[in-house]
């Protein structure tokens, strides 16, 4: 539906996606897929309620129409926006969309070309696929989050980072490009299942083959990469702040003993597994000796490999995300600037989304439905309209 929304210099400016609002991973997919500059059509609730501060923000970039889909002539106009859109995300149970009309089968008759892109936690099938639940229950199913945390602290919850969005909706995001790729070669349609719980093992392929290759053979908290050795990990200071320390590479870890003013001698057997614990306790009490500013005022841009933990407000501030443009902020709301970066075609993020259905009329009038008609639809409640 080219022309219904302002149209960014970002790579994906040729695109139109369409977007059955949901929570979590497809808005943040829909959000990625505007900031790179498509034209993403969210479709709300006709009684959506106002969108939640996240949610303002993962729902930018985009216009937004409330519908009551249990009427057919809201069907109707999510049908034709079905027949122009390259894309589709959804992030409802398996057999919601069916139930609606809206499902695979009945949008490819009416789009033979459209890449059609579900997620869901569990997958499209399989015994869990109609099992309600939330990211930390998908992550914990394949083993990632029982390897996250200490010796001591049990799995700890890495927020909802690694199955909501790096395993959902960034997989979402990349499966839909892929599929509309394919699309434009064969002029096929297809269905790409994002199932957080495949999204989240694969972000895991490393350790997987690590594992696998007798690189991994500690429990959780005794490892390379997750606090088990005394060169890499998350160290308390004298203020009970904390810094990380990543020395992994030999001029590194020359630089970390020589930082911490530790014995080289000492320290010889960096790969030996079974002097960590030992030598970690070492590492730790030297890092106890001064607060984390100043070890960042000593080590911050040195070969240590080194930086502060910093708080979300304390990110804002911090010179290189400052000199980055890391962060942005509008309508009294902070969030991060899109990524990737382009050298050709920047993508500009949009302000925080305004209230469900804000764009309704726009959308029509671009459907070609005159104003008499649109004024129809929303007596009827086929249509909510808020400005």
């Amino acid at each position: 539906m080219k022309g219904s929304a302002p149209q960014g210099s970002g790579p994906l400016s040729s695109l139109t996606v369409l977007e059955l609002a949901g929570i979590g991973p497809a808005p943040y997919a829909g959000m990625l897929l505007a900031d790179l500059g498509a034209e993403v059509i969210r479709v709300d609730r006709h009684d959506a309620q106002p969108l939640d501060p996240g949610h303002r923000v993962l729902g930018r970039g985009r216009r937004s129409i409330a519908l009551d889909l249990k009427q057919p002539a809201a069907l109707d106009i999510a049908r034709q926006l079905v027949s122009r859109s390259d894309g589709l995300i959804e992030g409802f149970r398996p057999g919601v969309m069916e139930r609606l009309g809206l499902g695979p089968e009945a949008c490819h008759a009416i789009n033979p070309r459209l890449a059609y892109g579900r997620v869901t936690g569990w997958g499209q099938e399989g015994p869990l696929a109609q099992a309600p639940g939330h990211d930390l229950n998908y992550v914990a199913l394949t083993g990632v989050l029982n390897a996250i945390g200490t010796r001591s602290s049990g799995p700890v919850a890495p927020l909802n980072l690694l199955g909501d969005f790096a395993g959902g909706g960034l997989f979402l995001a990349l499966g839909l490009l892929a599929a509309i790729i394919e699309a434009r070669v064969s002029g096929r349609g297809q269905v790409v299942d994002a199932a957080m719980v495949d999204g989240a093992s694969s972000l895991a392929s490393l350790i997987w083959g690590m594992r696998s290759g007798g690189w991994w053979p500690g429990e959780r908290g005794e490892n390379l990469l997750d606090g088990g050795a005394h060169f890499y990990g998350v160290f308390a200071c004298a203020d009970g702040k904390w810094i990380t320390l990543g020395s992994i590479e030999p001029p590194f870890y020359a630089a970390l003993l020589q930082a911490l003013e530790l014995d080289p001698a000492r320290f010889a057997g960096q790969m030996d597994a079974r002097q960590w614990p030992a030598l970690r306790a070492e590492v730790a009490e030297a890092v106890r000796r001064r607060t984390r500013d100043e070890w960042a005022a000593r080590l911050e841009g040195s070969d240590v490999c080194f930086a502060p933990v910093l708080d979300f407000d304390e990110a804002r501030q911090h010179p290189h995300n400052l000199a980055r443009g890391a962060f942005l902020e509008q309508d009294g709301l902070a969030y991060p600037a899109p990524a990737p970066r382009f050298s050709l075609t920047p993508a500009t993020a949009a302000a925080p989304a305004r209230h469900p259905g804000a764009e309704g009329r726009e959308v029509l009038t671009h459907l070609g439905l005159t104003p008499e008609r649109i004024d129809e639809l929303a007596a009827a409640g086929v249509v909510r309209l808020t400005s």
